[in-house]
């Protein structure tokens, strides 16, 4: 019974034990695991002392020969996390020439004497009086050179000039950083001095003066250049004479960003001066884009003019704001990422409140793809006479959001772009022919002769008058008024534009008052009560000229004939009157 009892106990005991004993297994495989997946993470090339430095000197070597690209590599190699993000690639090549130069006046480097795996998580390469240079391990398991040793490099250099390259330099002085050459051969004086040695502060005024004299120098000659290129073409007059200026500006902020960076600032100052100097950078750029999108759209605005079609007069506008669109954009994303901002996060914002935005600007978004109707259906042209609703006028501009129509008294209204997608557009502009419609009334005693021959001389003005249709018009009795019997004149004129409208106009009506005047024909007054008075010579004359036995084709004739007669003497066979032009 006593050996029953104790089997059981054993049995329950092993119940408990066992799902123990499994789970930490689980545990202990686990972490197994995730340390084999952070050292499998680890480059190859960082994954122990002796791979770092074969990497860092592989790097060095081809940067040397010429492989500039390959210091990214190199840098990988250093424990920047002491440094601001905004200054980690600066410090970064300063620092990786630094050390190569420290290695090379050391000692030969002898890769098989590098311990792969140091018992004490760190490999020292060599012991200055000013500090040590050393790998050490870090917490992702990559072996950097450790921050202690990137802070005294400068030291360690400076304290290395007099001694020769042992390994690895055909000129061991060319991949020195200048400000550790500078403070070697100053004078001790200059190397004190408050918050910056004198001779930073001297180097700090110097490139400021360099750079504003490039800014002036540099926004003069573009000023000359553009002065010079107006006097030989005469369509760019409106240019402004300073639209390089921004350039000047960006020469400016060039030689100070290359300046600053040679003159080996503290952190603290070189953060501070780099992100004003980035910034200037930045938006000196993003405004010389946006003032040479401006020569762009000179550039094409004069090639527009020399074309007859109209089209381009209304595309280069759009192409120039689109330009100046994509200008502001990526200036907005250079910008960002001179100062180190995550553009990947920022453009990942932007789509996630790409919804939000729609609905929050449904009216913009309205007026833009109006203004892309505009483009494609092209309902009008720059200049055209427009009615659209209750507003005419001529179209002035077209931009994204909105359309401009100067009125006929000369006032601008501006359209929503997104009205002219669902409102009908009468575009004046667009006709071939400038229709003329009126009716002329005569009196009730004007003889059928006499109605004939008025007719057909008004035929004959409409054939001799160059700005007229020719193929295409009605001159005949139409109707008998309360008062006159009225004669329909429907014509069309084929001017270029309203004002010689107006002048061919006013010539015709002029001339059918002459005409009816020479074949006596009188207008009849819209009035109850008639008061006539009469040249009974200028009447007798005139009745003189018809017979009561003269026939149809008399009397066309007799028309045609007063009607040449009265061309002749105002304004001449086969004579064409110039467009109306206006003197300034």
């Amino acid at each position: 019974m006593k050996r029953l009892i104790n089997i059981f106990l054993v049995m329950v005991t092993a119940m408990f034990l066992l799902p123990i004993s499994y789970a930490d297994e689980n545990v202990v495989t686990d972490l197994a695991a995730a340390e084999v997946r952070i050292i499998q993470d680890v480059p190859l090339g960082l994954s122990n002392p002796r791979a770092t430095m074969q990497t860092f000197k592989t790097t060095m070597k081809a940067v040397s020969e010429g492989s500039k690209r390959k210091i990214e590599q190199a840098i990988s190699t250093l424990d920047l996390s002491e440094f601001s993000s905004l200054i980690q690639q600066t410090r970064g090549r300063e620092l990786a020439h630094t050390l190569a130069s420290v290695i090379e006046r050391s000692k030969k480097v002898d890769f098989d004497a590098i311990p792969i795996d140091p018992t004490e998580g760190r490999y020292v390469f060599g012991r200055y009086s000013q500090g040590t240079v050393e790998i050490a391990k870090q917490a992702d398991g990559r072996w950097l050179f450790s921050s202690a040793t990137l802070a005294t490099l400068p030291e360690v250099l400076e304290g290395l000039l007099d001694v020769p390259a042992k390994h690895g330099a055909s000129d061991p002085q060319k991949t020195i950083p200048l400000h550790i050459r500078i403070r070697s051969v100053i004078p001790d004086i200059l190397k004190g001095g408050y918050l910056l040695g004198h001779w930073q502060w001297l180097g700090i005024f110097l490139v400021i003066v360099l750079g504003s004299i490039a800014d002036k120098v540099v926004a003069w000659l573009l000023a000359r250049n553009v002065i010079r290129w107006k006097r030989k073409h005469s369509g760019f007059q409106d240019l402004e004479n300073s639209v390089l200026r921004p350039l000047g500006l960006m020469a400016m902020a060039l030689i100070w960003w290359v300046g600053l960076g040679t003159l080996g600032l503290p952190d603290t100052a070189l953060i501070i001066l780099s992100i004003a100097v980035k910034l200037l950078v930045s938006l000196s750029g993003v405004w010389s884009a946006f003032r040479l999108v401006d020569v762009v759209y000179a550039l094409l605005m004069n090639k527009a003019r020399g074309t007859a079609n109209r089209f381009d007069d209304l595309l280069v506008p759009m192409i120039s704001k689109s330009l100046k669109v994509f200008v502001v954009i990526i200036g907005i994303i250079f910008v960002a990422d001179n100062l180190n901002v995550d553009v990947t996060s920022l453009l990942a914002g932007l789509g996630l409140g790409g919804l939000a935005f729609a609905l929050a600007a449904r009216d913009l978004l309205g007026n833009f793809f109006g203004s892309i109707t505009v483009l494609l259906d092209r309902p009008f042209h720059i200049g055209d006479w427009v009615v659209v609703g209750d507003v005419e006028g001529s179209v002035e501009r077209v931009g994204f959001r909105t359309t401009q129509i100067r009125t006929f008294y000369n006032s601008v209204i501006t359209l929503p772009n997104s009205m002219l997608t669902n409102t009908t557009i009468d575009n004046m502009g667009a006709r071939r022919f400038r229709r003329m419609r009126t009716m002329l009334g005569l009196t009730y005693d004007t003889p059928p002769e006499k109605i004939d021959a008025f007719c057909e001389g008004i035929r004959t003005l409409i054939s001799l008058h160059p700005y007229m249709r020719k193929d295409y018009y009605q001159v005949y009795f139409n109707e008998y008024n309360s008062a006159s019997l009225d004669i329909l004149v429907y014509v069309f004129w084929a001017t270029p534009d309203w004002n010689t409208e107006l002048r061919e106009r006013h010539r015709f009506l002029l001339d059918i008052l002459r005409l009816a005047k020479q074949l006596g024909v009188e207008f009849a007054y819209p009035t109850q009560t008639l008061h006539l008075k009469q040249n009974t010579e200028q009447v007798t004359a005139a009745t003189e000229l018809f017979k009561a036995s003269m026939t149809e084709e008399e009397s066309l004739a007799m028309g045609k004939k007063e009607a040449e007669a009265i061309f002749d003497v105002t304004l001449g066979k086969g004579v064409i009157p110039d467009p109306v032009q206006f003197r300034r």
